[in-house]
């Protein structure tokens, strides 16, 4: 299979769309004292993470199969590792829990990733916000919609805000070193919003109440699954999602980690923000001592 029609993909979309409320309903059901916490060297895991990861590989590949069909799941990547991008024309890039520890928590914030590349990029994306009961979806060049159990689709847009003053940035709570707040103190954006997950913070710049993501550069880089899906739902909405020089990411390389810096926004200052960005952390690592 060389390539796939837009009638593929909109079946293929169906499909994820329906998985994503499935994985959403495990989620949702299961209690506290049900999560088997897993402290592990990249985070925690819970038995959440992983029953939703088993429900999202079973459906997918008993539809899509493997010989064309690969899998890049978050649960799975080390022990199928090789070292090698998987070589299957498309890949399904999958994070059934994305933000645990909001999860454990209890606030809510967390998300479901289900992405398809093809050629390293992202040609599908589903992120599912369970505890708010809304499904953003995207196909390239066929735009976003956000659903819920009880409307129908509507699509979504990015807001028009071209002043920097009149823009607001996302960030975690707790994913903020010294290095990322002493970024955000000299950021250009200083209206801040706090939100746990990457899709979580994507959602609320589709939703227009936040229109920039940054995410630095250094060790604890995002992975795949955390911005495939991600990507796809803000730039078919009208946003733009770049390294900070401005180039696109490549998904399914022999490393999963995103290395380099990336900024997502609703789109109009996308440029002089990653321009302002780069030379922050410039001056920040060259005469600052700042540690990254």
């Amino acid at each position: 299979m060389a390539s796939l029609q837009e009638d593929d993909l909109k079946e293929l979309v169906a499909i994820a769309r329906t998985v994503g409320w499935g994985a959403a309903d495990i989620l949702r059901e299961m209690k506290p004292s049900e999560y088997d916490i897993q402290n592990l060297t990249d985070g925690p895991v819970t038995a959440a993470d992983t029953a939703a990861n088993v429900y999202i590989l079973e459906n997918l590949q008993a539809t899509c199969g493997t010989q064309d069909f690969g899998y890049l799941s978050e649960e799975t990547y080390k022990t199928q590792a090789t070292g090698e991008p998987i070589p299957q024309p498309f890949v399904w890039v999958i994070d059934p829990l994305d933000g645990t520890k909001d999860y454990i928590k209890g606030t809510g914030e967390y998300a479901i990733h289900i992405a398809l590349l093809q050629k390293n990029r992202p040609i599908l994306a589903v992120v599912a916000q369970p505890a708010a009961g809304r499904l953003y979806f995207a196909t390239l060049n066929g735009g976003t919609f956000v659903e819920t159990p009880h409307q129908p689709p509507r699509p979504v847009q990015v807001s028009q805000r071209n002043q920097i003053a009149e823009l607001t940035v996302v960030a975690s709570r707790s994913h903020r070193d010294e290095r990322f707040n002493q970024l955000l103190n000299r950021f250009p954006v200083q209206n801040q919003r706090s939100v746990g997950s990457v899709g979580g913070k994507i959602a609320a710049i589709l939703e227009q109440t936040a229109d920039v993501y940054v995410s630095l550069p250094g060790k604890s880089a995002p992975k795949d699954w955390d911005l495939a899906a991600p990507e796809l739902i803000l730039t078919e909405a009208g946003g733009r999602f770049t390294h900070f020089d401005g180039t696109p990411l490549q998904y399914n390389q022999s490393d999963v980690s995103q290395w380099a810096g990336v900024l997502a926004s609703n789109g109009p200052c996308h440029t002089v923000l990653c321009h302002e960005t780069t030379q922050i952390l410039a001056e920040m690592e060259g005469g600052e001592g700042v540690v990254g």
